[in-house]
């Protein structure tokens, strides 16, 4: 039995039906760290839980056990204790929520009693975001720990790439999921040791070029799907991707980001055709039956500066190339307001509301004034102001 422990933050979808499924496929003990009582309640009480993948061929199914969970709300210093023995510490708990994770992963590594790196890899939808966390972590560490950090712990960035549909209402800890994944991981932070043994995880020396395609593709065309589907009445992305029009639409917005992705990465056009041809049929798939409403959620993180929209964009605006597809979605995004659920629709609502033109796309793009964009999109926020009084 393989004594390798994974201390993993997150006890939602994506930590259980991603993250901890490679991690146990590889022998790990994960250990699940969390505040939401209810999760970790049921993790405690339940000794194992299933992964079921879709895909066109049909469904398979894996059982998932050999975890713990603790809360950390009431149980920090025994999530210190864990995270000095780890090996690995991986999170999913939404870029925003890494400041608050990062205290205690620093006060594990000031315990640190094993004598390798522990590998710290955050599994978030945004750029950089192990980066961000280390910056959250080192302002928690000691100066003597942040001058011998290489020895303690070893931060890589990752890009993972895994639809996680609305869960059935009845499915407890069960994790339905999509079949296909990527899994990106920097080899080069774990230099001169070899990169911790995880099952299904691509090792690549730039991850850039991964991290960019995927947030400018998949998501980008997930997201212009469900905004422009949210308008249209469509519940679910396989009945926005089932319409013509809409279809286009999608196809037209990935159009531009190909021209980026190929102009700005060693990925030839036929490449990036490829890929997207793949992507717009994954996020087709029926079985997935996934809720618009659930995809357009945080609309605010979505519409920011490095993000699906304004990061392709701006790109494209500075390269004097069109976006006028990207910037299509962005309306259809600033339109997405006081969804039942979503705090940063309700946000999105106020900030327009309150604010005028510029102050507002200042606000939600963080682009500058001087920037070739910013114009186009203060002219857009102004019509859906407009739109909305």
């Amino acid at each position: 039995m393989s004594n390798l422990k994974a201390v993993h933050f997150g006890g939602g979808n994506i930590g259980r039906g991603f993250v901890a499924e490679f991690l146990h496929k590889s022998g790990y003990e994960v250990v699940f760290v969390d505040v939401m009582d209810k999760i970790i309640e049921a993790l405690q009480t339940t000794k194992s839980y299933t992964v079921t993948e879709i895909s066109d061929d049909g469904e398979s199914s894996s059982t998932i056990d050999n975890y713990r969970a603790i809360n950390s709300k009431n149980e920090e210093g025994k999530v210190v204790e864990e995270i000095a023995s780890a090996d690995v510490v991986t999170c999913a708990v939404g870029p925003n929520i890494l400041k608050f994770i990062a205290p205690v992963i620093a006060k594990g590594i000031e315990t640190r009693s094993k004598s390798t790196p522990l590998s710290v890899i955050a599994c978030e939808n945004a750029i950089g975001a192990t980066d961000t966390l280390r910056g959250f972590i080192e302002g928690k560490l000691s100066d003597s720990t942040k001058s011998a950090i290489k020895d303690k712990a070893r931060f890589a960035n990752s890009a993972i790439d895994r639809i996680v549909p609305m869960q059935a209402a009845d499915a407890g800890l069960n994790v339905t999921i999509e079949k296909f994944y990527e899994w990106c991981v920097e080899k080069k932070p774990f230099a001169p040791n070899n990169p911790p043994p995880i099952e299904g995880v691509h090792y690549v020396s730039d991850l850039t070029p991964y991290i960019e395609r995927k947030l400018f593709t998949v998501n980008t065309g997930h997201a212009t799907a469900a905004y422009f589907g949210h308008q249209r009445g469509k519940q679910y992305i396989h009945e926005v991707l089932g319409d013509k029009e809409l279809h286009d639409i999608v196809r037209a917005t990935l159009a531009e980001t190909a021209h980026l992705v190929v102009d700005r990465h060693d990925i030839s056009a036929e490449e990036q055709q490829d890929y997207v041809n793949k992507i717009v049929k994954r996020i087709s798939n029926p079985v997935l039956k996934d809720n618009v409403e659930r995809v357009g959620r945080a609309p605010l993180r979505k519409l920011s500066r490095k993000e699906r929209f304004i990061g392709p964009a701006a790109h494209l605006a500075e390269m004097g190339a069109s976006c006028d597809n990207l910037l299509k979605a962005v309306e259809m995004a600033l339109r997405f307001q006081n969804i039942e659920g979503d705090e940063e629709s309700e946000e999105l609502a106020r900030i327009l509301e309150e604010n005028d033109a510029e102050t507002a796309t200042e606000k939600i793009t963080s682009l500058e004034k001087s920037h070739p964009l910013f114009e186009k999109v203060a002219a857009i926020v102004k019509k859906v102001q407009n739109d909305t009084k």
